[in-house]
């Protein structure tokens, strides 16, 4: 079942319903509010999604079976994000579902207007008890000139897992933008049962700090990140699981091609890092990550999402 509430349709440059023509000047900074709030809920046989709140220019349109899980694409209907953008997206997924979210594209983060304030992504996730998360977006691609912040929260309840992935970009590769980008923010945690599990922030700054340092980027253009969890399990299970994802990541790794590596949290997970030059062979690293460890912890193969057009 796919249900929708509609959120108030916002005017692009003052974020208020039907704002007078005169605020509307060339000069004013674009700014819009988007929120996406999604409900992902168990009837004991099947995930349905309820959308509980949309408001441009989040949306998404439908839901699609995807083996155990419903599946969803998050879409920016502006193409990208702007300058003063503040975009909100809430997951929860409730009691025993299964969800899986996508998106329909890179996410795209615009060169910033003068005078506009860095944008703005939240997202927060919630994960009930016996209920599983997989978040598989698009890369994240900064644009020459951007300046944007990066917020994630995630809740874990009890036995549930989580699956969240996330690659930054070196720009427009085929513009040969590669670092142009002012400003890359990101902030990151993970709580299990109220517990900190993973705590991370990183700030980049390409004109005043090079990344060609070694204790930075070096050669590489990619960055990613991957947390693999599920609460309850035994140390031995993740113990297990980071010997096995050792070996998987040592295979993907070449001297000034890809380097990666795998450890465990301080409980009920893993996070895998990776410096690539390649998006495509992030693509396959993460997919054999992704399906070892969904192997292990749940028994089934990783059921890669659909795209839609």
């Amino acid at each position: 079942m796919f249900h929708t509430t509609p959120g108030n349709s916002l005017d692009a440059a003052s974020g208020s319903p039907d704002a007078p023509l005169h605020q509307l000047g060339a000069s004013a900074p674009r700014r819009v509010d988007g929120l996406l709030s999604l409900n992902f809920r168990s009837d004991g046989i099947t995930t349905r999604l309820d959308v509980r709140a949309q408001q441009p220019p989040l949306q998404v349109v439908r839901a699609f079976p995807n083996g155990n899980a419903t599946l969803v694409h998050l879409q920016n209907v502006s193409g990208g994000v702007l300058g003063g953008d503040t975009l909100t997206t809430q997951i929860d997924v409730g009691a025993c579902a299964n969800a899986q979210v996508t998106t329909t594209g890179a996410t795209r983060l615009y060169r910033s207007r003068d005078g506009a304030a860095d944008s703005l992504q939240r997202t927060h996730a919630t994960v009930g008890d016996g209920a599983l998360l997989e978040w598989l977006p698009d890369p994240i691609i900064p644009f020459a000139g951007s300046r944007s912040r990066i917020e994630t929260s995630i809740e874990l309840g009890d036995d549930c897992g989580l699956f969240w992935w996330e690659v930054v970009a070196p720009g427009r590769v085929a513009h040969e933008e590669l670092f142009a980008y002012d400003l890359l923010d990101v902030q990151f945690d993970i709580r299990a049962t109220g517990v900190p599990i993973a705590m991370e922030h990183y700030r980049i700054e390409p004109a005043a700090r090079s990344l060609a340092s070694q204790v930075r980027m070096g050669p590489y253009r990619y960055l990613t990140t991957f947390y693999i969890c599920r609460t309850g399990q035994a140390p031995t299970i993740w113990l297990a699981l980071e010997e096995e994802l050792r070996g998987i990541v040592m295979a993907h790794s070449r001297q000034h091609r890809e380097f990666w590596g795998a450890s465990t949290l301080s409980a009920h997970g893993i996070v895998v890092k990776g410096l690539s030059n390649s998006a495509l062979r992030v693509n396959e690293a993460l997919f054999a990550i992704w399906n070892a460890a969904k192997l292990r912890l749940y028994g089934t193969e990783a059921v890669a999402p659909r795209k839609v057009p």
